[in-house]
């Protein structure tokens, strides 16, 4: 099965300083790629290298296209403990059009358990802010894939397919193909995404599509395979 993914909805610029690209040079690289639209998600305040709170604030002055590209003006707000408390509380949460939320050892350890992590992100994605689970297949924060996976097809919340973790959080693959195999079996989103922290990796989604081609993932359930579903779930998830 072919996937057409229009939107690389999760990638950091400069802002977040291990970063190293800017907004111009990812909408553009976007647009050689062929993406329609992408989302600016550098990290919450709570990250060693975030930006400003005010970073977030003023990301309304940012042109909504660039290149021909849409953006939008998103996060990735980190969760902070085993209650599923986030950083998203310490910027303007309603100016955000999508909300990423992720455990990084540098603000959440690496101390909590399956039983842990698997509260937390059930109490993340019941937060009606946040619209996707990043990342969630590192294997350091493994959870119950199949309690929490259930209820984000309930709640609607996007889970994501973070291709960069294949490269730099060893053993997320196969945790990776048992979350897909699940969003199908319950009907969940998923977005594929890259992480890009650069511009040459904008787009670079290849292990992602191979690994959802091995399971046979319908095409209907991946949000950024179509700019009308992918609008129309944010113009819902905000309702």
């Amino acid at each position: 099965m072919g996937y057409s993914i229009i939107a690389d909805m999760h990638m950091h610029t400069i802002a977040s300083s291990h970063a190293y690209g800017t907004v111009k040079e990812m909408a553009e690289a976007a647009q050689l790629a062929g993406l329609c639209a992408i989302a600016i998600t550098d990290h919450g305040p709570r990250m060693e290298d975030a930006p400003h709170p005010w970073h977030f604030d003023n990301m309304t002055t940012l042109p909504r296209e660039i290149a021909g590209v849409r953006v939008f003006r998103g996060i990735e707000a980190n969760i902070l403990n085993a209650a599923g408390e986030t950083d998203l509380e310490d910027v303007r949460k309603e100016r955000m059009e999508w909300v990423v939320a992720s455990f990084h050892p540098p603000v959440a350890g690496l101390h909590m358990t399956e039983e842990e992590c698997t509260n937390a992100w059930l109490k993340v994605i019941q937060n009606p802010h946040i619209d996707m689970m990043g990342h969630s297949g590192d294997p350091r924060y493994k959870y119950d894939y199949e309690r929490v996976i259930r209820e984000a097809a309930h709640s609607g919340t996007v889970v994501e397919i973070n291709n960069g973790s294949f490269k730099v959080r060893a053993g997320s693959y196969e945790n990776c193909k048992t979350i897909a195999q699940l969003c199908k079996k319950y009907g969940a989103y998923i977005s594929v995404d890259s992480d890009a922290h650069t511009p040459w990796r904008v787009a670079a989604l290849d292990e992602a599509l191979q690994m959802l081609n091995e399971v046979n993932f319908p095409s209907e359930l991946i949000v950024n395979a179509d700019f009308n579903r992918l609008l129309k779930y944010m113009e819902n998830r905000r309702k």
